[in-house]
């Protein structure tokens, strides 16, 4: 097998059309077809489902897709290093995060980064918690942004202390004198929340606290859970990161005790990136990372 066959079968999984992945590689879906059906004879097993919808990976396909994903990324460590050694920096970062990440920072990385290494070239994906520790774990993305407490076994540098807000509908009178919403005043309240692959930090503050949530609305997305608030179907706890910029007039206070997330930059072996993925890391660190996460 060849490293054009693991690109042909990599496309061909990610587009599942043989006929979208020719038109990626610059191939006729008939050379694409032909590089498919060898591996599958060298390997001895089938790696795709074959139908009228398209194709998919078979069990065995899904196996093997972050083996094939590594050879890849290997090769394109390899053409960056030996770029490196001739005075370019150039390649390829594939960039996992969630979606306050991707509003908040990634515009500005994107921006920064690129003035300063315009030949490394950047592709971002956006997804949930769970989305970004899967695609990390399969070799899709190179690094990923997630939460300290969502990252399980995956080496994880703290970057972000982000506070825990409870928003409310605007004007709500709340219980108290004190700036802030406390414990006792959060069972009150019917509750909006989100799927826990997307807010892992609040279900554990939910739970730390003893927050049994009946809540009718499970969503997604952040800024729908902040729109059913507005019009006054219950209370969330969002990250403080999520609440710049919100189009929703809702009002917003600390709880108590006091609660937040971490929120970090990952990667599956931090010791051994490729060049242009050491260098937006490092540059993700320098201009992201709090001074109290600093070495």
């Amino acid at each position: 097998m060849t490293l054009l066959s693991y690109q042909v079968f990599k496309t061909v999984a990610d587009q599942g059309s043989f006929r979208k992945a020719a038109d990626i590689l610059g191939l006729t879906p008939s050379a694409v077809s032909h590089a498919i059906a060898s591996m599958e004879n060298e390997l001895g097993f089938s790696l795709l489902n074959r139908s009228k919808a398209g194709v998919t990976l078979t069990n065995y396909g899904e196996h093997l897709l972050p083996y094939v994903n590594a050879v890849l990324n290997s090769e394109e460590s390899l053409q960056q290093a030996i770029a490196e050694f001739n005075g370019l920096k150039q390649g390829k970062v594939k960039v996992g995060c969630f979606s306050s990440v991707c509003t908040n920072w990634m515009p500005d990385i994107l921006h920064s980064f690129q003035k300063e290494f315009p030949d490394i070239r950047i592709e971002v994906f956006e997804g949930t918690y769970d989305d970004v520790v899967y695609w990390i774990k399969n070799g899709m993305v190179d690094l990923g942004f997630l939460s300290v407490s969502s990252a399980g076994d995956i080496p994880i540098e703290p970057l972000y202390r982000d506070p825990l807000l409870c928003i409310v509908p605007k004007g709500m009178v709340k219980e108290g004198t004190g700036n802030y919403i406390g414990i006792e005043e959060l069972r009150h309240h019917q509750f909006v929340t989100q799927r826990e692959s997307t807010d892992a930090d609040i279900q554990n503050f939910l739970k730390e606290n003893s927050l049994n949530i009946q809540s009718n609305y499970h969503v997604v997305d952040d800024l729908s859970t902040i729109a059913i608030v507005a019009h006054g179907f219950g209370i969330c706890i969002m990250p403080e990161m999520v609440m710049k910029d919100i189009p929703y007039e809702v009002d917003s206070y600390p709880v108590k005790p006091a609660a937040h997330r971490i929120i970090g930059i990952a990667a599956l072996n931090p010791e051994f990136m490729a060049p242009a993925v050491r260098t937006m890391y490092n540059h993700i660190l320098g201009a992201y990372q709090q001074e109290e996460f600093r070495s």
